[in-house]
């Protein structure tokens, strides 16, 4: 039985992305692929539900074949764990996210509200033009909550239960649907296998993510009542499960009016507490930072178990 996941190098991948954070440059792996997702669409595009599926399984398969290949060609075990190590290090963005809430904290502890502004696209979609200082940190926690699984959580499970080419996989879904799997005119059709397959790519991750949050929240007792009572009523099938634990770890209330390039949503609230302040972000980066620690151990104790169930 082939067994792709590698424990050890899933734990230096963790290590070097919180020492180093998420590689920017514009040969980051992520950033190439991007770049040849964008030309493939060029050829591909029409407003079609088909097309957008044949770009999204040659991007996608295409990412995996390439895990594979690597992981298939590597000489020795080394190698193989130093390619896990590499592929993790750069899918993972836990460290990144992270300094992205610190960013906001410190703009807005200092009253920098329009550097506040200017730095919220770097973590949502959303339009920050006329947000106030206390929306601006809810649109933060919001974030935060939903990427601790998108860019954390759900890498380490791929990672652990497929190694290189389920990194390799993972990220370019959720690479494409934050490329083209929102709603827009060009994307509504285009865009929609993007959006489902990132939806089930991140069904399980999503659930985890508020099982480790409910084990590591200030309020264990509040997420994990929020998360069972709130955690369906968001849009996505998958955010509310992160926002809902979140809300009720950190006694924040979630949800509300969103505006996003335009186009108003009315999102329904998560939680029972008083909507968030700047003095929360602070702790809903540590709360972040938390479910990535225990999301890198679950990952590597289940790396190393499959590893020793396949072994003859």
């Amino acid at each position: 039985m082939r067994v792709w996941c590698d424990p050890l190098g899933l734990a230096l991948g963790v290590a070097l992305d919180r020492l180093l954070a998420d590689p920017q440059s514009p040969a980051h792996p992520v950033a190439a692929f991007g770049r040849a997702a964008g030309r493939l669409e060029g050829v591909l595009y029409a407003d079609d539900r088909a097309r957008g599926a044949v770009h999204v399984a040659a991007c996608v398969g295409g990412a995996a074949a390439l895990g594979v290949l690597a992981v298939r060609i590597a000489p020795h075990r080394a190698v193989r764990t130093g390619l896990t190590a590499l592929a993790t290090w750069a899918v993972l963005g836990g460290t990144t996210l992270a300094r992205e809430g610190e960013y906001m904290a410190d703009a807005l502890e200092s009253g920098d509200l329009e550097g506040a502004r200017a730095r919220l696209p770097h973590l949502c979609g959303r339009d920050p033009r006329h947000l106030e200082a206390d929306e601006l940190a809810r649109a933060t926690v919001e974030s935060l909550a939903e990427n601790t699984s998108d860019a954390v959580v759900a890498p380490l499970f791929w990672g652990a239960v497929a190694g290189v080419p389920g990194l390799l996989a993972y990220r370019a879904i959720n690479t494409l649907d934050a490329m083209i799997g929102h709603r827009s005119p060009r994307y509504e059709r285009f865009g929609w296998a993007a959006a489902r397959l990132d939806d089930l790519a991140n069904f399980v991750p999503a659930r985890l993510t508020g099982v480790l949050t409910v084990l590591t929240a200030p309020d264990p007792g509040g997420a994990r009542a929020m998360l069972s009572r709130d955690g369906h009523r968001h849009p996505s099938p998958n955010a509310g499960r992160c926002e809902a634990a979140f809300a009720g770890g950190l006694g924040v209330t979630l949800g509300g009016t969103n505006v996003y390039e335009g186009r108003t949503e009315e999102r329904p609230t998560m939680g029972d507490g008083p909507k968030p302040r700047v003095a929360d972000i602070r702790r809903a980066v540590k709360l972040t930072r938390a479910v990535g620690l225990a999301a890198a151990g679950a990952a590597v104790v289940t790396a190393w178990a499959l590893r020793r169930l396949a072994r003859p």
